[in-house]
Formats: C-alpha cells, sequence, structure tokens
C-alpha cells in the first residue's frame, strides 16, 4: 500500500473517486456534489485557510486501486469549551474494511498535525464551518442528508481501534410531519393566542426584512456563545439569496411579539432528495437537469436548519405556538413526509429537551466526533456540558 498526498489535479480527482468506489455498492450511499468537496480544499472558496491550512492523501495498491483517503487541517479559530490545548482535524476519510490501511491514513494525518504543534485531533470533522461533513455515522444508517457524513458502521471500529474515544455525539431528531400534533401541544399553544403574538412565515420579495430578523433573533439566542459571532443583516442576505433557489416559503417561520421578532423555524428541502440523479456532477447541463428534476420529483423529505427563541422567551411554551401555526400549513399544504432535524450535541442538554419537546420525535440518526490525544498519558475529557 502506498500513500500520496494530493499535490496535483489527478489526485484531487482520485481523492474525490475514493468516496465513490468505496460507498458506492452501498444503497443509502449519495454521492456528495464534487463542487462541494472540492470549494473546502479551494483557498480562494473556504476562508478558514485565513486561519489555518489543510492537505490531503489517498491510498492505493501495487495496481493503483484506490483504498482511502484523508485529509488533515489546523485552524487557530477550532477551539472548544474546555480545550487546553491546540487541537488539529481530520476528515473526509475514507476506507477499506482494514485496520493496517486505516492506521496508515491516521498515522500519516497524526505526523502532520504533530510537526504543526498541535496536540490531539478531532475526527472526522471539516475545515469549515459545523454545519457541513462534521461527525462519524454511528446510528441510523440511512441516506445522508446534503452534505452530511455518509460512511457504513464498520468505520466506528477502525476509529476506535486506533484509539480514537467520543469526543460528543450528534443527536438527530426526526418526526412525521402528517402526524396530528400531541394534545400538550395545542395547550401550551392557547397561552398565546393573543393578538400581540404572530407566526408568519417568509416571503421572497421581502428577503431583506427577514434577514433582519433572523440576524436578531439569532444573535440574542447565539452570539457570544462557544465563540459564535453576531451575525450581520447583510450576512444573512447573502445566505438567503443563495438559498432563494430551493427556498419553499411554506416551511421557514417566524414568530413575533409586538412585531418583534422572538422566534424562528428555518427549514429547507433536503436537496440530497434531487441531487442523488445528478452523480455528483453540477455543470451547466446538470443544473439544467436538476430544475427539471425538481419540477418533476417532488421532495418528500425536508430537514430542519435552525429553531431559536431568544432568551426572554424561552421555556415559556413560545416553541409550540410555533410549531402548531407552521403545522397548520406544512402538515396540509406541503408534500413532506419525512422531517429530519440537523444535529444537536449531547453537551446541550437543553437544547436536546427543546427538540424531543416539539412532538412525537424520536432519534433518526447519531454522529460522533471524535478525539484522539497524542499524549497517551494525558487524561481524556469529553466535551463539557454547557448550561
Amino acid at each position: 500500500m502506498q500513500l500520496t498526498e494530493v499535490t496535483t489535479i489527478r489526485a484531487a480527482k482520485d481523492f474525490i473517486s475514493a468516496n465513490v468506489e468505496l460507498n458506492r455498492s452501498n444503497p443509502n450511499y449519495i454521492r456528495p456534489l464534487d463542487k462541494d468537496v472540492e470549494e473546502v480544499f479551494n483557498p480562494a472558496k473556504n476562508k478558514s485557510f485565513r486561519h489555518g491550512e489543510c492537505t490531503r492523501w489517498i491510498l492505493h495498491n501495487e495496481k493503483g486501486e484506490l483504498l482511502g483517503r484523508i485529509a488533515a487541517f489546523v485552524n487557530k479559530k477550532y477551539k472548544n469549551k474546555g480545550d487546553e490545548f491546540p487541537v488539529g482535524g481530520i476528515g473526509f476519510f475514507d476506507c477499506i474494511n482494514s485496520q493496517m490501511a486505516a492506521d496508515m491514513l491516521f498515522d500519516v494525518a497524526k505526523h502532520w498535525l504533530m510537526q504543526r504543534g498541535v496536540e490531539a485531533m478531532d475526527g472526522p470533522i471539516n475545515f469549515g464551518e459545523r454545519d457541513r461533513w462534521w461527525g462519524l455515522v454511528t446510528e441510523g444508517f440511512q441516506e445522508p442528508l446534503y452534505c452530511m457524513n455518509y460512511n457504513p458502521p464498520f468505520y466506528r471500529e477502525l476509529f476506535e481501534n486506533y484509539g480514537f474515544r467520543p469526543f460528543f455525539n450528534q443527536i438527530c431528531f426526526g418526526v412525521d410531519p402528517k402526524k396530528k400534533l400531541s394534545e400538550k401541544l395545542f395547550e401550551r399553544h392557547a397561552h398565546y393566542a393573543h393578538p400581540d403574538y404572530k407566526c408568519i412565515r417568509i416571503d421572497k420579495k421581502q428577503l431583506p426584512k427577514f434577514a433582519g430578523d433572523f440576524a436578531h433573533v439569532y444573535n440574542k439566542a447565539w452570539a457570544g456563545h462557544g465563540g459564535l459571532k453576531e451575525l450581520k443583516k447583510d450576512q444573512v442576505l447573502l445566505m438567503f439569496n443563495k438559498m432563494r433557489p430551493v427556498m419553499d416559503e411554506r416551511i421557514i417561520w417566524f414568530t413575533y411579539y409586538k412585531e418583534e421578532p422572538i422566534a424562528m423555524f428555518i427549514n429547507l428541502p433536503d436537496l440530497n432528495q434531487w441531487f442523488k440523479y445528478l452523480d455528483g456532477q453540477f455543470n451547466w447541463y446538470h443544473k439544467l437537469k436538476f430544475l427539471w428534476i425538481k419540477k418533476t420529483k417532488p421532495c418528500k423529505k425536508c430537514t430542519g436548519l435552525v429553531f431559536g427563541i431568544v432568551p426572554e422567551f424561552q421555556g415559556k411554551g413560545i416553541d409550540a405556538f410555533m410549531i402548531v401555526e407552521s403545522g397548520k400549513v406544512i402538515q396540509w399544504q406541503t408534500p413532506y413526509t419525512e422531517y429530519e432535524m440537523q444535529w444537536i450535541g449531547d453537551f446541550n442538554p437543553k437544547m436536546l429537551n427543546v427538540a424531543a419537546g416539539l412532538g412525537d420525535t424520536f432519534r433518526s440518526r447519531v454522529l460522533t466526533t471524535y478525539r484522539y490525544l497524542f499524549d497517551r498519558t494525558r487524561e481524556f475529557k469529553a466535551h463539557p456540558m454547557v448550561s
């Protein structure tokens, strides 16, 4: 077996191909768009290069057959609560079912990271935002959501046999959007049947207004927690404009008290339900194909991106008010028969309780972020709980 660092266009293509070849036979595998993976390693597209660096390797045998791949990255901005030393990351891991092959990939990444002064590696994580390519699937091996990792079950053994230990689990929740809401939700909703409260869906013709409302709720609910920075209205508007072609106004909701935004429920169709027909490509021809697929194959699954409430209204039933109000439309006026929320860390019991209280939810899948300490005598500490 031979490792090759990705330094050429050909090797970069093999890096993409390794994921496809090693997972193609799995019926639940959906090939990611090549461009989404390539942009992670493009300094012109990924702002993480301002604070770090990354590299990639592929593993092949003497016949040139692809056996695995891995990426490693350092980012000065990457820090988890409680970290007492610098930590690097590994990601985009794929491998045949061989501990020897996996160890070769983990070793080359570890040595590269040690040369850059970090003392542990987390993985599989992303060289960028945590809403993409984060965590190893350890429960619920179903079709991945858009930009979510997918792997066969044996990867868990490859990680744990090497010495990785779970740093935190990432819980996803699902719900049947067509199922009647619980009486408890209606009881809590009744407390807000007052003209001062209203819940409305987004209007694409007024995106600047809703971008401002999103920034208001986000900054009050999350900014300053875990290193999260405030979002400006213009940043959100840019994000909304990118989402606009796939945005479904019926599943994006905002709640107001006396016209002030106090909560939001942001969902999108699961793009993988359309992208799985594109074989990883998104050139001009495939963009036209995507528009045809989008028109002729209604998406039956939507995914929750953000559910947020400003602090002064948390724990008071606004979540129930918003769920019941939006449910009147989502249940009866949309084609969605499946719903899955993006992951919540098991270190955040408050948000887990909120998700569990949204109705008849169930754990749809679990991903795990692992950590490997380079000093094997150092005490291992899982991600601390947040209050």
